[in-house]
């Protein structure tokens, strides 16, 4: 088996080394895919350190378009049969890979998804609330089971991923994939993680605008799309 690991990455010039390093170090046959989503920082001259790296592709969008198109481009170079999508800052640890992808490897399951411990993260309530609020929404239109939908850590089948058409450009990615593979039939399992939140001042990018497009998405796709 082999894992693809979708890195989207905008201005991270201060986390991308440090992240690339535990990806890199994980166990397993892997690819790395990363997609230099325009940014405006030094991250285009650290990535020029990895094009030598076998296993690691880096693709780069002149202008910076959103995470949805990020994961998008990198879809097309998948070759993987399990791909995990990769935040670049340092909020996920690549040790809990292990352990999500073991459902999908021994073919239990089509999608994992990565549910975080917020305990003693309460100073990030608004971030808590609409995990929470998503979530209880996923559930109730997708009669999902869901803690967290919103998490980063997702992990696919990838000939399931690939088979459903996206349209998202942005943060929406994460609620129109767990709207399509809901609506497809599959149970989403969810699997603990840890979490190390970061703030606006550290780099975190999305905001409670994202929240209310995520909600329309999830209503979007149950009753239109």
């Amino acid at each position: 088996m082999k894992l693809s690991v979708i890195i989207p990455a905008y201005n991270e010039e201060k986390t991308l080394p440090v992240i690339l390093k535990q990806v890199i170090d994980v166990p397993f046959d892997k690819e790395i895919i990363i997609v230099d989503d325009g940014s405006t920082d030094g991250t285009p001259k650290i990535l020029k350190q990895y094009h030598h790296i076998k296993g690691i592709k880096i693709i780069r969008h002149q202008s910076n378009k959103g995470k949805g198109m990020a994961v998008r481009t990198a879809l097309r170079h998948v070759t993987g049969n399990i791909v995990i999508i990769q935040d670049a800052d340092l909020e996920y640890d690549p040790q809990d890979y292990q352990a999500l992808i073991e459902p999908v490897k021994n073919m239990k399951e089509l999608v994992v998804y990565g549910a975080r411990t917020w305990a003693k993260k309460r100073s990030h309530i608004l971030s808590y609330l609409g995990c929470k609020i998503l979530s209880f929404l996923t559930n109730v239109l997708y009669s999902q089971n869901l803690t967290d939908e919103p998490t980063c850590y997702k992990v696919f089948d990838s000939g399931l991923l690939k088979s459903i058409p996206l349209d998202c450009k942005g943060f929406e990615f994460d609620p129109e994939i767990t709207a399509k593979v809901s609506k497809r039939g599959v149970k989403i399992k969810e699997i603990p993680i840890k979490y190390y939140p970061r703030s606006f001042k550290e780099g975190k990018k999305i905001t409670w605008v994202d929240g209310i497009i995520a909600v329309w998405t999830l209503i979007k796709y149950r009753f239109i799309g």
